[in-house]
């Protein structure tokens, strides 16, 4: 069996490429290494797998390849690639957001059609939902995004279902709720939190800091994307939550200083556009179909976090 991992480079995606060959499986790698964060952390990201036997390795963007070439005898791909971050997704930043989560996801779809793959799991997100006062946020729900993000991930999501509808093509969305752990992206809340604290910084929080999230260790997120792939399942979009309840922003912070032993300086301003005051996944779906059950708990995610950041940042 052999595995294509869009985005392999990245937080999910390297993550989710570790666990495919500690299994055993083929895997092959793209990644194109956008500006978007520094390439030094991407690359660091696959030190471990890169010269893996059973690896490989494609640096190119995805509009840039023969896609049916690329998927020939490939017979699972985990769609992880997308350009990042809602409060970036503004203004002319959006041809980005349209080339890289719409128009590579069709172009990947297109060529998938031609090809005789089992079953493309896409990285859809929670931004999807919008603000909303329906928690916990199930499938069934009223799709209203609040950022450009938001709508790309959604119109991506749209496509994979049609090509399932109209052309057969196996798709499963994933739409993930606040991932966090080791590899996390420099951008991500709990990096820069962590990072500020390790260095004597100070945080920057938007809003009142009592806005909630689902939060959802990159682990569980990895045993969501495996489980998707290999069960029967078609045609189907999952929320992927973490163990444990919602909890505050502030709150989160609290448990990371505890962790590290250490008070951060915290500025509050204004909330930023685009971002939504609360997440909470409905699980009930995805535990039922696909048997998913998250087993790392937030504090039990931080600690991992803490301690991937301190050999990046020598604390």
């Amino acid at each position: 069996m052999k595995h294509l991992i869009t985005g392999v480079a990245g937080f999910i995606g390297s993550n989710l490429a570790e666990e495919l060959l500690a299994r055993g499986k083929e895997v092959i790698g793209v990644d194109c290494f956008t500006d978007y964060y520094a390439r030094e952390l991407k690359e660091k990201n696959l030190k471990d797998i890169i010269d893996n036997d059973n690896f490989e390795f494609i640096e190119a963007n995805l509009l840039d390849l023969d896609l049916v070439e690329l998927l020939n005898g490939v017979d699972y791909v985990y769609h992880q690639a997308a350009q990042a971050g809602v409060r970036a997704s503004w203004g002319q930043t959006f041809d980005i957001y349209t080339n890289n989560n719409i128009r590579a996801t069709q172009q990947l779809l297109e060529a998938a059609k031609e090809t005789d793959i089992k079953k493309i799991v896409y990285a859809s997100s929670s931004s999807v939902y919008g603000d909303t006062d329906q928690l916990p946020m199930k499938e069934t729900n009223r799709l209203q995004p609040v950022s450009p993000y938001g709508v790309s991930k959604l119109a991506a999501e749209n496509l994979c279902y049609l090509y399932w509808k109209n052309f057969g093509v196996s798709t499963v969305s994933l739409r993930y709720f606040t991932v966090f752990g080791e590899r996390q992206r420099p951008d991500m809340a709990f990096h820069i939190f962590i990072k500020a604290i390790l260095t004597d910084g100070k945080i920057t929080i938007f809003g009142d800091g009592k806005q909630s999230r689902n939060f959802t260790y990159v682990g569980d997120v990895v045993q969501a994307n495996i489980l998707a792939a290999e069960s029967d399942v078609k045609g189907e979009i999952f929320n992927v939550g973490g163990a444990g309840e919602r909890v505050t922003l502030n709150k989160t912070i609290e448990t990371i200083e505890e962790i590290i032993g250490k008070r951060v300086e915290k500025e509050y301003q204004a909330v930023a556009k685009g971002d939504v005051k609360h997440t909470e996944a409905d699980e009930t779906k995805i535990r039922k179909m696909l048997g998913y059950k998250p087993k790392v708990g937030l504090k039990e995610g931080l600690e991992r976090e803490v301690e991937w950041l301190k050999g990046i940042y020598d604390a």
